[in-house]
Order: C-alpha cells, then structure tokens, then sequence
C-alpha cells in the first residue's frame, strides 16, 4: 500500500501508527538537473552516464528538460528555488548558451532565491576557459571539479581523461572564470595506492584553496567494469590508516567535517546536498533523475525519470519512469539515511516537520539505537556517535520496521 489514504493502518515500532498529519510547512526546493553524457564511461562509475557522440543533441535534450519540468510544477506550491545542481555524466560538456537557455526557462517557471546556489559538475578534461566565464556569467556560481587523483598512474587506473597538471590548472582556472566557491572531488583507496600516495593527493587538492573537498574512498560497484574485473585495492588496514590520517590532515587546514565524505571551509557547505541531507524536496529533471516532492497533505513522493537518453528525448515515451508515495513504516529510515549522514545530525522538531509523524513514533527503535551506543542519547538532536557514523549501516538497520 502507497497512497496516504491508507497511512494510518499501517505500524511503526510494533504500534498502530497515527495519521500522518498535514505538513505545517513544506521544505526548501530545490532542482537536480541530469546531463547523462561523458566523453568517456569510467570503469568505477554507476551513475546514469553515455559515451557521447560527436555532436550533442542540446537543442532537444534543453527542450525536453523544460518540457520535463513542466509536468512537475504542479509540486511548487509556490516555492522558490533555493539551489540548483547540475550533474552528470559531464554537464561541462554543454555550451554556456545551451544552459543559459535552459536556466532562463527555469526562472520564468520557478522564481529563484536570492541567494541560489547553483552548481555545475565540470571534469579538468573538459575546462575551457573561455567556456567558463560564460557560465558564471549565467549566474552558475560553484563548481564541482571532479579531480579523482593528481598521480597519472591513478588517473590512468581510473580510466580518467585528464593529466595531474590539467587538474592543477583547472582549480587555478575556475577561480580566474570567476568562481569563488568550488568543490573538488577526490578519491581515496584506489587500485595500489599507499598511505603517503592518498596524503600527497589530498595535500595537493588543499594547496589549491578549493572552498569544498569531497573526499571518498573507491568502492566496487555492481554493473561496472571494476564490478566485474576489480582492480587490486588497498587491504583494510592501509585504508583505515588514510582515512584516520587524511581526516586529521583536512581539519589541520580549517577543512570542517560535516558529512560523511564532505569537508568545507567555514560557511562553505554544499547548501544543494545539505538539503537532501535534511529531507529537504527536490525535482529531477533529465534522463535517469530522481526527485522527492512533499505536499501539504502529508504525502511524500519519490519520482523517477526515463533512463536512456534515447528514450527520454523519444516524444511517444513519458519522462517519468515511475513514482512510489512513502508509507509511515518507511518514513524513519527515509529520513535517517540522510540526516545521520551529517555529522551533526538534525534537530529533533525537524522529524515531524518533515514527515507529518509523530516523534515519538521513532522512541522504540531510537532507545535501541542509544543503548548500543550508535545514537546520541540527546533529546533535541538526533545524531549518530562517533561509533554510528562508521557504522552507519548498522544504525539505520535498527529503524527498519
């Protein structure tokens, strides 16, 4: 059962749970955009991602994504966007006037904050200079560099398009487009790498002063080349041993950690990710995107768009794959899954705020939580232990109806 009519019947922590009330107000919105190309397919990468060809279909693809958003509006409810992500796939590949087009029509359908984060995904490979003034221009103001590693071994073992000097270059070129805030996307825990090879590379990425360090280690992926022919990773001590020291070096440079995989200078959080993480709303438009979209009536819907770019741009085909409303019984590992990534977690009021249930519906599985010492036992927050956040998995379990 799915629809909100038959909420109430369902149980939560072994009791009948309560009608889920009419949200008092709906969350911040936000807008993920989806360009699906790359100039080539990593073999580590699951994300929704194509082999581009030679010419990109931009014309179509911006005119199917207005056309996209537009069967989503019904859920603004007057809400304005408070960010906007642009990710991929490569979406530098697009020309500035491609997504200027599209921007301009995503402004005269949702009125933008005044203050909106927009960020763009852009690949050292793929940096133009001039390219990239033209997109702060459009008023994109951070980017996301995704570097990987600065060691063209580790490049090379990526499958990474880019050298280590172009991925110096490109940090040093975003700042001169103009962007005074951006992201750079490392890895750790590649094919043979030591402990001193992951502290050189995130020394580097922290000599280039980005406002914003994504700092994650590799995992296999299933449906990826290294899924099915996996490379020779670090053994669980080397990697124990780089996470401990990385962390130690990120903070000693004023790099705060306030999620899982995400370290930023202060006042430097991704503001578009810190709402997900909050259970904040989000449309998806693109081929392969994923929104959520509360309504006042208490319903909270995940939505799923056509995969294959073929498909997507095909006008006999809907944009929407599929949809599913959250049930009470999924609601608290819904909304745990992303606040207990932050390491800080959420406030407490923010639960019934966000899902119109009851706090206290999460009592029996959160005193569980506390007393196996994966939950801080804090009324006004809920926030993993140091122990919960390295075993993140195991705290959500316990949330699970």
């Amino acid at each position: 059962m799915t629809d909100s009519s038959s909420a109430s019947s369902l149980i939560v922590g072994g009791a009948a749970s309560s009608p889920r009330a009419p949200l008092p107000t709906l969350p911040p919105l936000a807008l993920y955009i989806h360009i699906p190309w790359c100039v080539r397919k990593c073999p580590y990468c699951d994300f929704n991602s194509h082999t581009a060809s030679p010419v990109l279909p931009e014309q179509e693809y911006v005119d199917a994504l207005l056309a996209d958003l537009d069967q989503d509006l019904h859920a603004v409810y007057g809400r304005e966007l408070s960010s906007i992500f642009f990710g991929g796939g490569t979406p530098s590949l697009f020309s500035a006037e491609a997504l200027g087009r599209l921007l301009e029509g995503v402004k005269q359908r949702i009125p933008f904050a005044e203050d909106i984060e927009i960020t763009l995904e852009a690949n050292p490979g793929t940096f133009e200079q001039e390219k990239f003034v033209a997109y702060r221009k459009l008023g994109i103001n951070r980017l996301s560099i995704g570097i990987q590693s600065f060691q063209q071994e580790k490049l090379k073992a990526l499958g990474r398009i880019h050298n280590g000097d172009e991925a110096v270059r490109a940090a040093s070129m975003a700042r001169q487009a103009g962007f005074d805030n951006f992201n750079l996307d490392l890895m750790h825990g590649l094919p043979d790498q030591s402990l001193d090879d992951a502290l050189s590379d995130l020394r580097q990425a922290i000599e280039l002063k980005p406002t914003h360090i994504s700092w994650y280690q590799l995992t296999l992926e299933p449906n990826t080349v290294f899924w099915n022919h996996p490379p020779v990773l670090p053994e669980d001590d080397t990697l124990w041993d780089i996470q401990e020291a990385g962390q130690a070096l990120l903070a000693e440079h004023g790099y705060a950690q306030y999620e899982v995989s995400a370290y930023a200078q202060p006042g430097r959080p991704a503001r578009h990710n810190l709402n997900y993480w909050s259970f904040g709303d989000f449309i998806g438009i693109g081929a392969g995107a994923h929104g959520k979209l509360s309504h006042p009536d208490g319903r909270i819907v995940r939505t799923w768009k056509t995969r294959l770019p073929k498909d997507y741009l095909n006008p006999a085909k809907s944009f929407q794959a599929g949809e599913k409303a959250l049930t009470n019984d999924e609601m608290p590992f819904e909304f745990l899954m992303n606040a207990l990534r932050l390491t800080a977690g959420v406030e407490s009021r923010l639960y019934p705020e966000r899902t119109g249930l009851p706090l206290e519906s999460l009592d029996e599985h959160r005193r569980e939580a506390e007393q196996s010492g994966l939950l801080q036992v804090e009324p006004s927050r809920l926030a993993a232990t140091e122990r919960g956040q390295l075993f993140l998995n195991d705290l959500l379990q316990k949330f699970l109806s």
